[in-house]
């Protein structure tokens, strides 16, 4: 600032100001938001992209006319605020039923502020979950889906979600496994075949089962612990139960990564492979198994 030149005082934010850099943040959030959506679908599909582009138009409508409403609401405020003070200067020197009767309006005036108020809070709210979504749509969990769901496309399959319940490997399996013309055993069932197996077939699987307080392989109480483990409780499935139902099951089994490539185990089994999905960060606990099945585009072909 030049020397001798006065300082220009700060102008106050006024609810105008605030309302509308809000909005201006609300609607950059939204392209954000749909930047993202564009990306996840493929140029080529069409279908996908038609509806795409009637998603977007509904989200940008219904924020425009959010703002409408609450810019209104806003002007409805400041046309009540000024009322008030002109029934304020009026009311002096009236008589007693006049004076009653402004205090009635008062007290509309005060009701609708608060009403104001709690609409504005809860349009506030509404904002901060849509930039949160934004943020998600750009975080891991949602790169990792975007990615799967690619790998999968191209094998025209896509993702059957499992519940996160410390069977998801062994649901997956089963619901693989029902999805054939012949189902196979369920959960209860694949759990025991599993641990009987590995204790059938020991030396196969306790070099890989360190202590992990001491690192020293695993003892036979540590293993059959283990095993127990397994077939009883709702212990998380791994690599080594995938080993082990692959040979109980005689069948070749597939796990799609979003970032590695494809583990494939039993490739001596000349069969369909069971596919599963390995995500590391679908859920607040971390990994997880899904199934998938045919991708719905694909299964409308081959009905039609």
């Amino acid at each position: 600032m030049e020397e001798g030149m006065p300082e220009t005082p700060e102008t106050p934010e006024t609810p105008e100001a605030l309302l509308a850099a809000r909005h201006r943040r609300e609607k950059k959030a939204l392209q954000a938001k749909i930047q993202s959506m564009k990306n996840a679908v493929p140029k080529n599909d069409k279908k996908r992209r038609k509806q795409l582009t009637e998603d977007i138009a509904k989200l940008e409508a219904e924020l425009n006319n959010t703002q409408e409403e609450e810019r209104n609401a806003l002007m409805s405020t400041a046309g009540a605020k000024e009322e008030e003070i002109i029934n304020g200067v009026e009311s002096l020197g009236v008589d007693g039923d006049e004076q009653k009767e402004e205090g009635k309006q008062s007290r509309v005036s005060k009701a609708q502020k608060r009403r104001d108020k709690k609409a504005a809070q809860e349009k506030e709210r509404e904002s901060r979950i849509a930039e949160a979504e934004v943020e998600n749509l750009q975080g891991i969990r949602h790169q990792e889906g975007l990615k799967l769901a690619q790998k999968l496309a191209q094998r025209r399959l896509q993702i059957r979600e499992i519940s996160s319940d410390g069977h998801c490997m062994y649901h997956a399996i089963e619901d693989q496994l029902q999805q054939r013309a012949v189902p196979g055993p369920g959960l209860k069932e694949l759990r025991s075949c599993t641990a009987q197996h590995m204790r059938s077939h020991a030396d196969d699987f306790l070099p890989f089962l360190t202590n992990a307080n001491t690192g020293d392989m695993y003892t036979g109480e540590e293993f059959e612990k283990y095993c127990n483990d397994v077939e009883h409780t709702a212990a998380w499935g791994g690599q080594l139960e995938l080993q082990a139902l692959t040979q109980v099951l005689q069948l070749p089994i597939e796990v799609i990564q979003a970032d590695s490539s494809t583990i494939k185990i039993g490739e001596e089994y000349n069969s369909t492979p069971i596919i599963l999905v390995y995500m590391r960060h679908a859920y607040g606990l971390g990994e997880h198994y899904n199934s998938v099945e045919v991708l719905k585009e694909a299964a409308n072909e081959e009905d039609s």
